[in-house]
């Protein structure tokens, strides 16, 4: 029996093809190890979407070749992003890789391990559920890709070319992926895409999300169901409502907002004005005052000015989110904006962020004080950690908890806010 080592790059939607990838192998009779020192092949899925992830999966690349000059594995299969992005020319550079997979022939991986070559897919076919994935998250917690791709073109980001047009999974398949899932001890169930919001579009000639979401919430044994990746020009007043009055559904949204100034957003190629955000957060706060907000900004972006800079670091500290995903404008060929002049130089850049990491800290100093003495409830992900409704798993961090009771991982318990300093923040469970 051959062994496989699988190593899993970037976000979780990138997570959700790698259960997929040793699914399909684990299938057919492969067994799946945890140390590479074990491993006949190892699977590198990637991601590729800015030069930083270009240059982490370089790295492990480098690293497995050394593993095969050494004897100690004898196979390498590249998948993902950076397959997408290279093509045939990622097997020429590095000539020790004995297959190239792209993200649109994932069920190739079977023949990629026997056969070497490339498996690339030009055109993007119909996204059906997986008939193989091995879950590679916590047995209470999981993703589920409902849409893959995307249509809206932002001038700095390769994911539509990389990716392919957006394309959703049927209503009916993704309910029986979801009644899998909690078969298998899912109790918490994160809805993904490139732009959840824009589900069923392509099915059903209109955004179907909401529609979706009355249908999984009435599945038997789902306790959380979040929503990752809410672009706020779809978000409708119907879906917050059903979010607002709905326990099933985490008073929890993602929404990457980029940035605040209209000069910026335009040349991001952004379907949003301040106006339209700020419009749009305020229906947010006003109809479920205890949401838990996320959202992404990316700072440096061709153009951008000291005034716009300092709107986006106002806009930072006045809305007190959650939580913040600040970034660096990475500048990637074969995006639009990569020809843009008023560059911003890596220094400037770096400076920005600083600042804007520390208004945030500030404002998550604002947000911890108004916690202490608060009663939450946690859905523990170790006997020792937990999180409530507002923090993703793996992404928002968690709750540190006191208790005298042996605590059980995929448990649900209630606790008092106690500690907090940053992101370290402790609970004590209620006896």
């Amino acid at each position: 029996m051959k062994k496989v080592y699988l190593i899993s790059l970037g976000c979780p939607k990138n997570l959700t093809d790698s259960e997929e990838l040793i699914g399909n192998l684990l299938a057919e009779g492969y067994q799946m190890v945890q140390d590479e020192n074990e491993a006949d092949i190892a699977v590198l899925n990637t991601c590729a979407f800015i030069a930083p992830a270009v240059k982490e999966a370089v790295a492990e690349i480098k690293k497995l070749i050394t593993l095969k000059k050494n004897g100690q594995l004898k196979k390498i299969i590249v998948c993902g992003c950076l397959v997408e992005r290279e093509k045939t020319k990622l097997k020429k550079k590095f000539p020790q890789i004995d297959s190239i997979v792209s993200t649109k022939a994932l069920d190739k991986i079977n023949i990629a391990v026997k056969e070497n070559g490339a498996y690339l897919k030009d055109s993007s076919d119909l996204l059906l559920s997986p008939e193989y994935k091995l879950r590679l998250t916590a047995p209470h917690s999981a993703y589920l890709k409902i849409a893959d791709g995307c249509d809206n073109r932002c001038s700095y980001c390769l994911i539509p070319s990389l990716k392919g047009r957006f394309r959703s999974k049927s209503m009916e398949m993704i309910i029986g992926e979801t009644k899998d899932l909690i078969e298998n001890g899912a109790k918490e169930i994160s809805l993904i895409a490139q732009d959840t919001t824009n589900y069923g579009t392509d099915l059903y000639g209109k955004p179907a999300l909401t529609g979706l979401l009355k249908k999984l919430i009435k599945i038997p044994k789902l306790k959380w169901l979040r929503l990752m990746y809410i672009y706020p020009e779809r978000l409708n007043k119907e879906l917050l409502k059903l979010i607002k009055n709905e326990k099933i559904i985490c008073k929890y949204l993602d929404i990457p907002l980029q940035h605040i100034s209209d000069n910026v957003l335009k040349g991001m190629n952004r379907q949003s004005t301040e106006k339209s955000i700020r419009s749009k957060i305020d229906e947010i706060k006003k109809m479920i005052p205890e949401i838990s907000l996320r959202t992404n900004f990316i700072t440096g972006f061709p153009g951008e000015t000291e005034k716009d800079f300092q709107k986006l670091l106002d806009f930072i500290k006045e809305v007190e989110f959650n939580y913040v995903g600040i970034f660096p404008y990475s500048k990637e060929k074969g995006t639009a904006a990569f020809n843009l002049k008023h560059q911003i130089p890596e220094k400037i850049k770096q400076k920005r962020v600083n600042l804007l990491i520390d208004a945030q800290s500030a404002v998550i100093d604002k947000i911890n004080a108004r916690m202490i003495n608060k009663k939450i409830r946690l859905l523990m992900d170790t006997p020792q950690y937990g999180r409530t409704f507002g923090e993703a798993p793996d992404i928002d961090g968690s709750f540190f908890i006191e208790s005298k009771k042996k605590l059980k991982s995929g448990s649900f318990v209630r606790a008092k806010i106690v500690e907090t300093a940053g992101y370290n923040r402790k609970a004590v469970v209620r006896d």
